[in-house]
């Protein structure tokens, strides 16, 4: 066995190599007859065969000096005691044992490679062998194609004369049949023309049959025979989606020629041809001329624009489109293939035709109110309706509920604004000519109409609100949105003719008091507006229904509230006119003596209210107390004006006297009114002056402030100066009674005002109809205290009032 290092072996990789030269220093790769018994590495690495040069791994070296370092390590672990020398020869055969059998292992996996590689070699031998053949075989065929190529030129003119002998031939045999073309082509045309599309498709599929036959023998050619086969198979095609086009008018009147068209487009959709030729699709055609000949049966006629035009044609197309469908499943149907499905054919074609034509019409000019009402009941109710497509004669094929609607919900939404725009103007308009023609009336010679009852009575009020209560109702058979929306319109125009009503109000009572228009029955009309007023207010439920939400009429009651406060305050500003004069009279002594200044005034009172008769309950009860109201209060102002100074207790017990009989005369008066016309009984004012006669039969000084303060208690929305520059006692404004014994002056009860809700002049004191803080509803004040009216304040007015206060939005005198 030779050594290891004289052994011409493989390349070693650079761990095992570094491996075996750390062995090799420890002396363990030498066997018995090695020459020397020691060798240093470098010896051994001379005497290591050369390794062919080859790409070294970048790691090499780094790998074989980490070999090298675990070789030294693992010697010197084992050696590293001397005890250990011993079992040196115990290594030493170990590892020339392992040595051997790594040649062994090589030089076997060395041999097994080298008869692969023979093995291989031998092969690759052989195939070049089998290619050096298949070259010179192939070199030998493409000598012997070159030589064919060259002889088949030489037989080129032989085969131009088999084929044109062919073509000759061919033709020889159709010359018959091709003389006879041109005359069945004109055959083919006077069939068509006289409308016998069986016998003119039958005669044109020969001639097409015939083109088919000369075509492949003569290599495709087209003879000139055939030229005029094409047009005449379009003016069949033509005659045939003529027919299927009047389909409705050929059931009815020659249903033999519709069945011929449907036969000979279902017969020509299933032909196959050899020519190139494009397909004729004449079923397509029949099914688009079907469409389009109902199209334009119903909308082919663009609805000419006029007053009820539109109305006409949608009542037209309710009678003719059910009456189509009818007619459609009765006659076209068994005319035309089952696959067809004629009646679903014809519903969707209406419906499809119907909603294009119906949005032309909403691009174009814009609708007047009735025609888009009329437009959205029909398009909505109708057209769906048992009257017409949801019809139970009508089977379930003309169902078109799962096709897209007539209209959209923005053509919906369009249609409502424009009728609401355009009812609103209407309604504004015919309000407004209302208005007029009753502001008109309101100068006559003559009093205000009046009814069977004897109220003061016009038609203005029905009108207004049958004119808006209409308008509600009828957009119910449209929708619930259409509805909403005019109900909104509705209140807004009423509300919008009560402003106007208050205007024309104040306008007419500017004009009557400036002198530049005087009304003959100035009171009278001004009654008669407070019925107007009643009846509106009586009435105005009808235009709240029970799906509208509650307080959508508040603008409206809001209006009419303040409607009512003008006029009971107009009037009233008329009954201080006609008695100022008497109270310029009050008090004096002839006041204190003679009950005449009172008298007049009570007759006075009596003739103006005479005209109160004629107005409705329960607007005549609130003017009824708002006079008494207004009557006391000017008579309170009177007194306390200052103009009488009693001297002494005689005077002040005759002018007490002469309070407690005017206090029960005016309670007689205005108790005797109530009476005759059958009126409830109110709270009267007439305990005030009952109070300040009490008053002035106090005897005793010292108790007078006692008695101010309990007037204070009783009164306390009363307020009263001793003049100006002057301030109240401890006991607030009654203070200035104590001065009843001097030069007393007591102002009269101001003008109340509803805390700054609803200002009124003292021609209307504390009588308006109060609206507290917070409050849905008004409540009406019936006597001054602050059990009843806690949200009103006193106000005082100037020491020596001159007149009624005039209405703040006329303009100055």
């Amino acid at each position: 066995m030779s050594q290891w290092w004289e052994y011409p072996g493989p390349p070693r990789g650079p761990g095992e190599r570094a491996i075996l030269k750390a062995k090799a220093i420890c002396g363990e790769g030498r066997t018995r007859r090695l020459a020397k018994p020691a060798m240093d590495s470098a010896a051994r690495d001379k005497m290591q065969p050369a390794l062919p040069p080859g790409p070294e791994w970048p790691e090499q070296e780094r790998a074989e000096q980490l070999a090298r370092g675990a070789a030294l390590k693992w010697a010197s672990g084992i050696f590293y005691r001397p005890e250990q020398l011993a079992r040196l020869s115990q290594y030493r055969s170990r590892e020339v044992q392992r040595t051997c059998s790594l040649e062994a292992r090589i030089k076997s996996v060395v041999h097994s490679y080298l008869e692969g590689v023979k093995t291989g070699v031998r092969q690759l031998a052989w195939a070049l062998e089998a290619v050096q053949g298949a070259r010179e075989a192939l070199g030998q065929a493409h000598v012997l194609l070159w030589g064919m190529a060259e002889a088949a030129q030489t037989l080129e003119p032989l085969r131009e004369q088999v084929v044109q002998h062919k073509q000759l031939q061919a033709m020889s045999q159709l010359l018959p049949r091709l003389r006879a073309v041109p005359a069945a082509l004109a055959r083919t045309q006077s069939l068509i023309d006289a409308q016998r599309l069986l016998e003119a498709y039958v005669s044109l599929q020969e001639l097409e049959q015939l083109q088919e036959e000369t075509w492949a023998p003569l290599g495709g050619l087209e003879l000139p025979v055939f030229e005029g086969l094409g047009p005449l198979a379009e003016a069949l095609g033509q005659a045939v989606e003529a027919a299927a086009g009047a389909a409705g008018r050929l059931a009815r009147e020659d249903p033999a020629l519709l069945v011929a068209a449907m036969r000979v487009a279902e017969v020509d959709a299933g032909r196959t041809t050899s020519l190139e030729q494009a397909a004729r699709d004449w079923r397509q055609r029949c099914l688009r001329a079907l469409q389009e000949g109902l199209e334009q049966i119903h909308f082919g006629t663009p609805l000419q624009p006029g007053p009820g035009a539109l109305a006409e044609w949608l009542e037209a197309l309710r009678v003719a489109l059910p009456a189509e469908l009818a007619a459609a499943e009765a006659l076209v149907a068994p005319c035309c293939p089952p696959h067809y499905n004629v009646v679903r054919l014809w519903a969707h074609t209406l419906h499809r035709g119907l909603r294009r034509c119906l949005q032309q019409l909403l691009e174009g000019p814009q609708l007047e109110a009735a025609d888009a009402f009329t437009l959205l009941h029909w398009a909505l109710h109708v057209y769906l309706g048992p009257e017409m497509m949801g019809s139970l004669e009508l089977g379930p094929e003309a169902d078109v509920s799962d096709l897209e609607p007539l209209l959209t919900l923005e053509n919906i939404e369009q249609l409502e604004a424009i009728f609401v725009a355009k009812v609103q103007a209407s309604v504004a308009q015919w309000l407004q000519k209302a208005l007029d023609g009753d502001v008109a009336e309101w100068g006559r010679e003559q009093e205000p109409d009046t009814d069977p009852s004897g109220f003061y009575h016009s038609p203005m009020p029905a009108i207004v609100l049958q004119i808006l209560e209409e308008n509600i109702r009828v957009t119910r058979m449209v929708s619930e949105s259409l509805q909403r929306r005019v109900h909104g319109m509705a209140v807004s125009e009423l509300s919008a003719f009560l402003r106007s009503f208050s205007d024309a109000l104040i306008r007419f009572s500017r004009d009557h008091l400036r002198g530049e228009a005087t009304a003959p029955h100035y009171v009278p009309y001004l009654l008669a507006t407070l019925n107007h007023q009643s009846a509106l207010s009586s009435s105005v439920s009808v235009l709240q229904p029970d799906w509208v939400a509650p307080g959508a009429l508040a603008p409206v009651e809001a209006a009419l509230d303040e409607l009512q406060r003008r006029i009971c305050r107009l009037v009233l500003e008329a009954l201080l006119a006609e008695l100022q004069p008497l109270f310029a009279a009050l008090p004096s002594r002839r006041w204190l003596s003679s009950p005449e200044l009172l008298d007049d005034v009570c007759e006075r009172t009596a003739s103006f209210c005479q005209n109160f008769r004629h107005v409705r309950d329960p607007a005549v009860q609130l003017l009824l107390a708002e006079a008494e109201r207004t009557v006391v209060l000017q008579y309170l102002r009177a007194l306390m004006q200052g103009r009488l100074v009693c001297r002494g207790a005689d005077e002040r017990t005759q002018a007490a006297e002469r309070l407690r009989h005017d206090a029960a005369q005016l309670q007689e008066l205005f108790l005797g009114l109530v009476r005759i016309w059958g009126l409830e009984e109110s709270v009267q004012c007439a305990p005030v002056l009952l109070a300040l006669r009490e008053l002035l039969n106090l005897r005793d000084p010292t108790l007078l402030g006692l008695e101010v303060a309990g007037l204070r208690q009783q009164f306390p929305d009363v307020r009263c100066e001793d003049g100006p520059g002057r301030e109240e006692g401890p006991t607030g404004g009654w203070a200035g009674l104590t001065h009843l014994y001097s030069i007393a002056r007591i102002t009269s009860p101001p003008s109340w005002t509803c805390a700054g809700m609803c200002p009124e002049s003292s021609a209307w004191p504390h009588s308006a109809l109060c609206r507290p803080g917070r409050s849905p509803r008004p409540q009406r004040v019936d006597a001054h205290s602050s059990a009843s009216c806690q949200h009103l304040h006193p106000r005082c007015p100037p020491v020596s009032p001159r007149g009624p206060v005039p209405d703040p939005r006329l303009p100055a005198e």
